[in-house]
């Protein structure tokens, strides 16, 4: 199917749903009832692994949202208002908006305006919910596009410009590619990449450039950003998928890095509605591993008490429930420590290219 087709079956989809939500809310109004609507209980509690996926979704259990309060009847006032808006402006006229713009949009509404930003952006991720729709359909952007790569991959994107050709490591500069809001106007043309890094943070991925590790390895290094954006996590995975390319995620050596990993690879709590759309149950965790810190002896901060906080939830997060896990997670309670990738830099500038990176996908069977 053509993207141009694409989009339309992608707005025709988004207006049945949205118009059927609407629907359902006036039925209720005409058959007397007291409007609602039930959504899954959005908590680590709730999610249980899909066989089918392999992948973290949300389980049977339900809250409902109503009118008997008079703060859910505000709540289903302002879904309406945004219905009618996306309906209108949004599929209707071809029009976007971001996150961040709907939240003002909302300060013409009157008593359904949202008082701050996450309340809007919670409603936004209901309707997804709901839906079984990604916002992307409903014309919704992020204030921000997705992160940047770098390696030997050879792209065409979809502009309003028109279409474009990219290779992502000769096309561009050492900042690498720029990943956009919505990667399905993307398509894969060739690659010669063995696998795919993704990177925490900025520091590691220009050192692993600058290094020149993407060209000896055949590389394709993904800069996260700290939490990926969705459209990073979708790409990565579209990638994974498409062209069957192995995944490893290169973090900090703390528990909000580890995190970071099971968003990529599990899919987030608050966003498993989206895991089976966005997560890669196939990528493995490259580190920092606690037993890297051991072992490597690398300079370290002490645990904060929210560290430690943070790594007990965690051996009870469902998505962390493997003898590896518990293991790593239990040997950095007992040392205490926590290590940033920058820490490699203490045994020299290619130390982590050159040594730790190469021995450590050896032995993941990686390369």
């Amino acid at each position: 199917m053509a993207k141009n087709e694409h989009r339309k079956e992608h707005d025709r989809l988004a207006e049945q749903r949205l118009t059927g939500l609407a629907s359902e809310l006036y039925s209720h109004f005409v058959d007397g009832k007291i409007p609602y609507v039930n959504m899954p209980s959005r908590t680590k509690n709730n999610i249980e692994f899909n066989e089918n996926s392999d992948v973290w979704v949300y389980g049977g259990r339900e809250s409902e949202r109503s009118a008997k309060t008079v703060k859910g009847a505000f709540q289903l006032l302002k879904t309406s208002h945004v219905l009618d808006f996306l309906l209108k402006n949004h599929i209707g006229n071809n029009r976007g908006s971001t996150l961040r713009e709907l939240y003002y949009i909302s300060e013409n509404w009157d008593i359904a305006k949202f008082k701050e930003q996450p309340e809007s952006d919670r409603l936004v991720e209901d309707l997804e919910i709901i839906s079984s729709l990604q916002r992307e359909y409903f014309h919704m952007r992020p204030e921000e596009d997705g992160a940047t790569l770098f390696g030997p991959l050879q792209l065409r994107e979809e502009t309003k410009r028109g279409d474009r050709d990219i290779h992502c490591q000769e096309d561009v500069g050492e900042s690498g590619y720029q990943i956009p809001f919505n990667v399905e106007n993307i398509d894969f043309i060739d690659h010669d990449a063995k696998f795919i890094i993704a990177i925490e943070t900025g520091g590691m991925y220009a050192r692993l450039i600058e290094n020149g590790f993407d060209e000896l390895n055949d590389a394709i290094l993904v800069h996260l950003k700290g939490q990926p954006a969705r459209s990073t996590r979708r790409m990565i995975k579209r990638m994974n998928e498409e062209l069957g390319i192995p995944v490893v995620v290169f973090t900090d050596g703390d528990p909000w890095s580890y995190r970071i990993y099971a968003s990529v690879a599990y899919g987030a709590i608050k966003s498993a509605h989206l895991s089976e759309f966005m997560a890669t149950p196939a990528a493995k965790f490259v580190g920092v591993q606690p037993s890297d810190i051991v072992e490597y002896e690398l300079s370290t901060d002490k645990l904060t008490d929210k560290d430690v906080d943070a790594l007990r939830s965690e051996l009870t997060d469902p998505r962390f429930e493997t003898d590896y896990w518990k293991e790593q997670i239990n040997l950095q309670l007992e040392i205490g420590k926590k290590a940033e990738q920058q820490a490699f830099a203490g045994k020299g500038l290619d130390f982590v290219t050159k040594t730790y990176l190469p021995d450590r996908l050896s032995d993941m069977g990686i390369i």
